[in-house]
């Protein structure tokens, strides 16, 4: 059974160099690679710039992924946004994880339960979507909070997880800091993904734990790409692997 993961930073559905509205873009920009479960980061819910769509259900209609989870992080003066996950597959168990530091940001995980059945096969899988801070030591405090909340700690190592998002790994140490220490592995390594126009920073990972590994890992450098979000969306192939 393989499923596609995509991790995504849409920048609110506004365009990284002319800043204009424009959520199809995204829309075209994913679609074109057919993913089955999609990590969303700045994603608006009811904010004027965006007017005001609810883009987790916007997003979803458009792509036509019937299963999806919201998690709205920063309050406006009109809206909030945040994470969120689209899928092909129904999500369930969903929590909320607190990973704000004093005196920064508001930051929380999105991790779900989802359950794949492609014919007669069913897996399960558990997905952790954030959006780091962008001081290192933020982001070190931050993954070792999501490791150490009871939807991860508690599960058997040989669970199938799978960890993303725009974590603002600059120098791309905290892998090796953190998440491997715990027995994940890089889905992608340290691909450029921001800006989109000309990426030089791999600020969006993908990592995973369990029985799976990985076929094929990439950033989508479409042209529409480029100027959909001020980051590239990141892309993942995943397989189980019976040891």
């Amino acid at each position: 059974m393989r499923f596609r993961l995509v991790t995504y930073n849409i920048h609110k559905g506004i365009g990284g160099l002319d800043r204009r509205y424009r959520p199809e873009r995204i829309v075209e920009t994913l679609a074109a690679q057919e993913p089955d479960v999609v990590f969303l980061q700045e994603v608006d819910d009811g904010v004027p710039r965006s007017r005001r769509h609810r883009q987790v259900d916007w997003l979803g209609d458009a792509l036509a992924m019937p299963h999806r989870a919201f998690q709205g992080n920063v309050t406006l003066r009109e809206g909030v946004y945040g994470n969120a996950i689209l899928s092909r597959f129904p999500l369930h168990d969903l929590r909320d994880v607190e990973l704000t530091i004093p005196l920064k940001k508001r930051r929380r995980a999105l991790v779900a339960h989802c359950r794949l059945e492609v014919g007669s096969h069913s897996r399960s899988l558990v997905l952790a979507n954030c959006h780091l801070g962008l001081a290192e030591f933020e982001r070190r405090i931050q993954l070792r909070r999501l490791l150490d909340c009871d939807p991860i700690r508690k599960l058997r190592n040989d669970t199938a997880v799978v960890a993303g998002g725009d974590m603002n790994d600059v120098w791309g140490g905290l892998g090796k800091a953190t998440l491997e220490l715990a027995g994940f592995r890089s889905a992608t390594g340290p691909v450029k993904t921001f800006p989109a126009f000309l990426p030089l920073r791999p600020l969006d990972r993908i990592y995973y734990r369990g029985g799976l590994r990985v076929s094929h890992a990439h950033a989508s450098r479409s042209g529409l790409a480029r100027v959909a979000s001020d980051h590239l969306p990141l892309v993942a192939d995943f397989e189980w692997h019976e040891p």
